[in-house]
């Protein structure tokens, strides 16, 4: 094992022993802090936000997998992990998107607007078919933990609402700031119930951050795009 490894190594188990049963690995810590570096690009709305994006879904799927890997990092919550599967490959989307967007001239890497009627009777009903599908599968593969039943629901919801929301932000779409601050409502009790307090600190600012984003992107989606003040979303959110 050559010098880098070691390194690695050293790095995937250091953590800070809480109590005698509670650790916080600084791999969760190094993760959300990549994600909070990811949405302050994306506010910016530079394509740098989908790279460092990557970093932390890495470092945090081996956190979140957790004892189901042998780690003993507690509860496997496997909504969380997986998600962070699904934003390795939107985050290759999206980056693609805006880099092209870039390409054609554009200063900002897009121009954010709201979805579409159409396209929200698309994701909406969908996304609440997935939340089912993936509690029925998430909790036959939890079926050997000792946790309550809304934890798969939960997981269901925040692995479903991420996908949505990350779709969302590759397009542009003004709603993604939403499907997050939904997401965080869900996810950080659980993070604190489960005892993942640097993912559930970090979420709860980062619920603060998103409703920043979207008075941001909804002004610029007011300028850009004043067709759509029409909208009866845009109306109702005024």
């Amino acid at each position: 094992m050559n010098w880098f490894d070691h390194l690695l190594a050293a790095f995937y188990d250091a953590k800070w022993q809480v109590t005698a049963d509670q650790a916080i690995y600084y791999r969760e810590i190094v993760g959300n802090a990549f994600g909070l570096g990811s949405a302050l690009f994306g506010l910016r709305r530079n394509a740098w936000a989908w790279p460092v994006g990557i970093a932390g879904n890495v470092l945090l799927f081996t956190v979140f997998v957790g004892q189901a890997i042998g780690d003993g990092q507690g509860t496997p919550l496997y909504g969380q992990a997986s998600r962070q599967v699904f934003f390795l490959i939107a985050s290759v989307y999206g980056w693609w998107r805006w880099r092209r967007n870039r390409h054609g001239g554009a200063a900002p890497a897009v121009s954010p607007r709201w979805a579409t009627a159409r396209q929200r009777a698309t994701f909406v009903p969908a996304a609440v078919a997935a939340v089912a599908v993936f509690f029925v599968i998430f909790r036959s593969i939890g079926a050997g933990f000792p946790v309550p039943w809304w934890y798969f629901l939960a997981d269901s919801w925040i692995f479903v609402g991420s996908m949505l929301a990350t779709y969302a932000m590759a397009r542009g779409w003004v709603d993604f700031w939403l499907c997050w601050i939904a997401v965080d409502l869900v996810g950080v009790p659980e993070l604190l119930h489960f005892g993942y307090y640097p993912s559930a600190i970090l979420y709860a600012v980062y619920a603060a951050f998103v409703i920043w984003g979207f008075v941001v992107w909804l002004g610029i989606s007011r300028r850009e795009h004043p067709a759509r003040l029409d909208d009866p979303a845009i109306e109702a959110l005024a």
